[in-house]
């Protein structure tokens, strides 16, 4: 069993509010959110779009409802911007997490990225680094979790994401390989791996020492096979109901949970399934996934 003082549950705002399609649930308010969150007994969140941006005020709200930050995304541009560019934006929100107390920040490679873009396909059109991108991408990431951790005190983990440059199996190994543990670690995404054709199970067994952040997310696999069969982008696959919440979908998670344990997982385990709020009621979907997780994990 998971050590309930040592392995923390959280859930994203994306179920809610939407970063990517603003017009998916634009009706529901923060408000609603972080209640809804509490309410199925979650004790974390990463931060969304209609979050307020003063610490101040969004750890009052939080605290109201016995729930911390416990990461935030960060967009990096290390092979289209200069670094220091980078780096500024980089401080700014290591500043707002240090202030909220967050001790994850989980970074993406977003340059070249088709993730966001609505009309090209997700499959078979990501960027590919070459050589000298690698290198540059690799160096950059070490950076920025060297500051990170030793100015900020704050782990830097890397998010893996479709439509990105760092995507498939050869290419997350490849990060791996070349970047410093002590600076870079892996937020280990169960859907993202199991949607570009990875085995989760696989991919846990192979990194169970680095990971440092967990999103849980399952895959309907019929919804990602008209991905690939009808050039849809990432975006419209989220329409159609490509992410679930786990034990919603094809993902068998009693496994991945059992190495993560085994390995003495610590931190947090967050629930991120991004769906149409219209159709999949955010908190009838919240409280199914704590259920899930407490039957499978005894947290």
């Amino acid at each position: 069993m998971f050590d309930k003082e040592k392995v923390k549950l959280g859930i994203a705002p994306i179920a809610w509010t939407n970063d990517d399609l603003p017009d998916l649930g634009k009706e529901n308010t923060f408000e609603q959110c972080v209640s809804e969150m509490a309410l199925a007994g979650f004790t974390g969140s990463e931060v969304g779009n209609k979050y307020p941006r003063d610490p101040r005020v969004l750890k009052k709200a939080l605290e109201l409802r016995g729930l911390e930050i416990c990461n935030q995304w960060f967009s990096s541009f290390l092979l289209t911007k200069p670094f220091e560019e980078v780096e500024k934006e980089f401080r700014a929100q290591l500043d707002f997490l240090k202030a909220m107390g967050a001790k994850i920040i989980g970074a993406s490679e977003q340059s070249y990225s088709v993730q966001g873009q609505q009309d090209t396909p997700v499959f078979g059109h990501k960027y590919v680094m070459n050589d000298q991108e690698w290198e540059r991408f690799c160096e950059g990431m070490n950076r920025l979790g060297k500051i990170a951790l030793e100015e900020y005190g704050i782990h830097l983990t890397f998010h893996h994401h479709m439509g990105t440059v760092v995507q498939n199996p050869d290419e997350v190994e490849r990060m791996m390989a070349h970047t410093d543990p002590k600076y870079v670690s892996l937020l280990y995404d169960t859907g993202h791996f199991a949607y570009c054709g990875a085995d989760p199970l696989e991919m846990v067994k192979k990194y169970a020492d680095r990971i440092r952040h967990v999103h849980l997310k399952d895959i309907r696999r019929e919804v990602v096979e008209k991905v690939r069969r009808e050039n849809l982008s990432f975006l419209e696959g989220v329409r159609q109901g490509a992410f679930t919440i786990p034990g919603d979908g094809c993902i068998d998670f009693e496994p991945i949970f059992q190495v993560l344990e085994e390995n003495g997982y610590e931190g947090y385990m967050l629930v991120e399934a991004e769906q149409d709020p219209a159709k999949a009621d955010p908190l009838e979907y919240a409280v199914r996934a704590r259920k899930f997780i407490a039957e499978k994990t005894g947290l």
